[in-house]
């Protein structure tokens, strides 16, 4: 009998999840809570929030459920991993107290200061007029990142005064992410870069790394989103930056946290930027990127179940094997994001796509596909160069038809440069 495996969460990165799955040999069954449209068509869907930790587990006990993973930082920061393992489940993911490594802004700066991690340098405030005062003093442009889960969304960078203002005031004042603090870090330059890898306490086994494009408009323009499409084989990452990342960020941050008595064990997210100064950490996130798992996941060649049972159980993996081909994917939002949007457009074309479409945000209605959410979905293509993964990319996405959707045709231009 093959493994039943449950998928928590439901958007582009739990698709590539469970489509990851569904080439292991040893998986027979996958259910996926709540699922998307998309993923119906490979997975079996339940609805069950991913914030649902009672309604997880009772449905993992009732299916006899050999292997969980989560997605999204939201059930992570619940504690369902922490839930799970007290009944005796097997789940691929972070505990609670871990998870704050990316729930909290704040623990993770005295984090990387106590362990000596390359970051930004920065100061933490719950009160605006303070908050204010320390702008003023250190001058713009500045960072300021909610100190919580914000969905990808509580950070500004703040060019002028008044941006930084209507930050903090929108931060503290009218708390639109909750009631909480703000870490304003120091503006760093370089070119950004996301490094995952696998942990399971100090041991760690890296991903190919990736880029997302934050902005929703061509020339990096407009409003920034939860990423607008991503792309793998950067040319400006060396071989020595890799081993910078890993030996002086990647595998301390891993050590520090069994230091601190609560170890990861699930993937560790380093948003990083190679500075004039060398590469620091912008901010770590506690579970597999979005949209960068999108085009790294379809690279792996070695069974994924593997490193997923590995890490959930705490044995030595062996190092999971990647295609040296490139990927790029390119989102298509609904117009809008990331303000308002109306939802329920149909969608065409999709069988006509020759690459990976990963679903973020759709819906089944009457036979067909249809926009309910922002970003609704991804188009991946793979190729020998990155030039050709791109060429294909835009060529595919231009076979879907909706009236109300948009895209990026410059994913990747940083490294065409």
């Amino acid at each position: 009998m093959g493994k039943k495996v449950l998928v928590i969460g439901s958007g582009g990165r739990e698709h590539a999840i469970v489509d990851a799955l569904t080439r292991s040999a040893q998986v027979e069954k996958i259910y996926c809570a709540p699922g998307n449209a998309g993923i119906a068509a490979v997975a079996e869907c339940v609805a069950i929030k991913d914030t649902d930790v009672e309604g997880l587990k009772a449905f993992a006990v009732e299916k006899g459920i050999d292997l969980t993973v989560v997605g999204p930082e939201a059930g992570l920061a619940a504690g369902v991993v922490d839930a799970f393992r007290a009944a005796g489940l097997k789940i691929f993911g972070h505990t609670k107290a871990a998870t704050r490594i990316e729930s909290s802004k704040e623990f993770a700066k005295q984090l990387m200061v106590k362990y000596d991690i390359p970051t930004a340098a920065y100061e933490a405030f719950d009160n605006y007029e303070e908050a204010k005062a320390y702008v003023d003093r250190t001058g713009v442009p500045t960072v300021l990142k909610y100190d919580g889960l914000a969905a990808g969304k509580g950070v500004v960078v703040a060019m002028t005064e008044q941006e930084a203002d209507e930050a903090l005031r929108d931060m503290l004042l009218d708390e639109s992410f909750g009631k909480g603090r703000v870490v304003i870090e120091q503006f760093l330059e370089g070119p950004e870069f996301s490094l995952m890898c696998f942990v399971c306490g100090d041991k760690l086994y890296p991903m190919p790394v990736a880029q997302d494009h934050k902005r929703a408009y061509d020339g990096d323009k407009g409003p920034n989103t939860g990423g607008m499409g991503a792309y793998t084989c950067l040319p400006f990452i060396t071989d020595e930056d890799m081993e910078y990342a890993m030996e002086k960020i990647m595998r301390p941050t891993a050590a520090a946290m069994v230091a601190e008595g609560c170890p990861l064990t699930g993937v560790l997210y380093g948003g990083l930027m190679k500075t004039p100064n060398g590469i620091k950490v912008i901010e770590f996130n506690a579970r597999f990127g979005d949209p960068e798992t999108e085009v790294v996941l379809p690279l792996i060649s070695s069974d994924i179940c593997d490193i997923f049972e590995a890490v959930a159980t705490g044995v030595e993996a062996t190092e999971p094997t990647w295609e040296s081909l490139a990927t790029l994917g390119i989102v298509l939002a609904s117009k809008g994001y990331p303000g308002s949007y109306e939802k329920g457009y149909a969608i065409k074309g999709l069988e006509a796509v020759d690459g990976q479409i990963y679903h973020m945000g759709t819906a089944a209605k009457d036979g067909e596909i249809v926009t309910a959410g922002g970003r609704v979905m991804i188009v991946v293509c793979k190729a020998q160069t990155l030039a050709a993964a791109h060429a294909k990319a835009n060529a595919e996405v231009a076979k879907i038809e909706c009236e109300n959707l948009f895209y990026r045709t410059d994913i990747g231009h940083k490294a065409f440069k």
